[in-house]
């Protein structure tokens, strides 16, 4: 679905990414991982074109895109939950959960049947409805964010950091929406700092550093993998035998 191919970017005059190749499948969870400064949420940042890739191309389903605006991208498929908080804390939830829906805006039913949806699949939604934003915890406003990019029901969805800050009740609660997001069928992009809970939702796995792909493989591969465990998971996992 989503093709990377020689791509550099990055901000000022230096390169965050250095020559970055990675390719998504349709229908994937794609779980990327790495140290700080690796380019993670880089690689989400030019994917939606928020940030401008200066050589390489992104294509989705072959065509490029990487010249195309953010709206433009994002009527083609593509929706990002970003890192830092991005609710409308003054209006309430069912009122954020429609902005996500602004390119639908002229068919007003289709935006009322996307909304009814998404608040069956998330019952947050309905019990929320009317309250303020602002005054979610903060794993509820993750759940909001991502019910409002599933309102134009997009071919992939881009997810930055979506545990970070959480308590471990409110980061049940968010994984609890991404699996039922995955077992709707969306293709996922995951970018996540608890390296086993992000493997542990995906299909694939991407272990980055210094702006381009080390290791790429099955999500249990690179999870598995010695040097993986060494550097995030707190040691090198037992074998069978071992066990």
């Amino acid at each position: 679905m989503l093709t990377l191919r020689g791509v550099h970017a990055g901000y000022g005059g230096g390169d965050v990414l250095r020559g970055l190749d990675l390719e998504i499948a349709e229908g994937s969870i794609t779980c990327v991982v790495g140290p700080n400064g690796a380019g993670k949420s880089t690689v989400l940042r030019v994917v939606s074109g928020l940030l401008p890739a200066r050589t390489g191309s992104v294509l989705l389903d072959g065509t490029p895109i990487e010249g195309l605006s953010s709206a433009a991208i994002l009527a083609r498929g593509i929706a990002q939950v970003p890192q830092s908080q991005a609710l409308f804390p003054k209006m309430s939830v069912r009122e954020n959960v429609i902005m996500g829906g602004y390119l639908l805006r002229r068919d007003r039913a289709l935006v009322e049947r996307r909304y009814r949806e998404i608040a069956e699949l998330i019952p947050l939604i309905a019990d929320r409805s009317h309250q303020r934003a602002g005054n979610l915890s903060g794993g509820q406003r993750r759940m909001v964010e991502i019910a409002r990019c599933l309102m134009l029901r997009p071919r992939l969805l881009m997810l930055d950091e979506p545990s970070l800050g959480l308590d471990p009740r409110s980061l049940a609660a968010v994984t609890g929406v991404i699996r039922s997001v995955i077992e709707a069928g969306a293709t996922v992009l995951l970018v996540e700092q608890n390296v086993r809970l992000g493997l542990g939702m995906a299909s694939h796995g991407v272990v980055m550093e210094g702006g381009r792909v080390r290791l790429q493989g099955s999500a249990a591969a690179v999870r598995d993998n010695p040097e993986v465990a060494e550097l995030y998971l707190g040691g090198v996992p037992r074998t069978a035998t071992e066990a």
